[in-house]
């Protein structure tokens, strides 16, 4: 089975769990989620949706992402004012955001879990959700660079 329709499945399941109602439109959602390469937005992901279901609404595709991100199934990236979203890995990890085309890319480390703890005994916080995020250039709009210390930095 590919790892796209297992981690269909796993969405499908989560859901499912929680007594959620599968319409047609949802499904075509976790279907996106699922096989989405990068990290869309809401509005990328209706706009896909929106060809086959014209009369799908902005609320429920907000409702199943809030719902997947309160499951832990799905990380939302805060992006200036947008968000995007990872439905491939929900477990805490960095990205990587471009400063200038918003493109973003998974970093290879996980966020250790060890230091989190370390946080919250620290900060007295329960933290229940971690987000990393690192700003910069990617190496396209890197080469691109007009100021010589951007492609340094």
């Amino acid at each position: 089975m590919a790892a796209t329709e297992l981690r269909f499945n796993e969405l499908i399941t989560a859901l499912k769990e929680r007594d959620f109602r599968l319409t047609p439109q949802r499904v075509e959602l976790v279907r996106l989620i699922a096989s989405s390469e990068g990290h869309p937005s809401a509005a990328q992901l209706y706009t896909k949706i929106k060809r086959l279901f014209p009369t799908m609404s902005h609320a429920t595709v907000y409702k199943t992402l809030a719902l997947l991100k309160d499951m832990g199934q799905v990380l939302e990236i805060d992006l200036r004012g947008d968000s995007r979203y990872d439905g491939h890995r929900p477990d805490p990890h960095s990205h990587l955001i471009c400063i200038r085309c918003d493109r973003i890319m998974d970093g290879e480390a996980g966020l250790d879990p060890a230091a989190i703890r370390k946080q919250e005994q620290a900060s007295g916080y329960k933290i229940l959700r971690s987000q990393v995020s690192f700003y910069g250039l990617c190496p396209e709009c890197r080469t691109q660079s007009t100021d010589p210390r951007e492609g340094e930095r």
